[in-house]
């Protein structure tokens, strides 16, 4: 379609901690981090969400949307293929949702 824009990197700022998507050891330990607008909403130090960003003509950037846990299933493929089976997501009894999630060297 022609479209061109840049992606850029979190990496190495305080963006994802500032948008409540990382939180410090001391913060999940004291239950005091705020992740999808609830205090201790999250269990792990990464958690998922997705922000959109628009440069305005004078160069200011407008924050324009972000969403937190269930408004990514659409980037994460593995859900729509367990929302259909009898158990769903079966994340009733978790600590919080996304606790099964693993990287492929994480599991045992």
């Amino acid at each position: 379609m022609g479209w061109r824009f840049r992606w850029v990197s979190a990496a190495g700022s305080d963006f994802n901690a500032d948008f409540n998507v990382s939180f410090t050891p001391q913060a999940l330990e004291t239950k005091s981090n705020v992740y999808n607008y609830r205090k201790g909403g999250f269990g792990g130090a990464e958690a998922p969400g997705l922000s959109v960003f628009e440069r305005m003509e004078d160069g200011s950037i407008l924050h324009s949307y972000s969403t937190y846990g269930r408004g990514l299933e659409a980037f994460n493929g593995a859900y729509h293929l367990l929302d259909l089976t009898p158990k769903g997501r079966d994340e009733g009894d978790l600590d919080w949702t996304m606790q099964w999630v693993r990287r492929h060297d994480q599991y045992a």
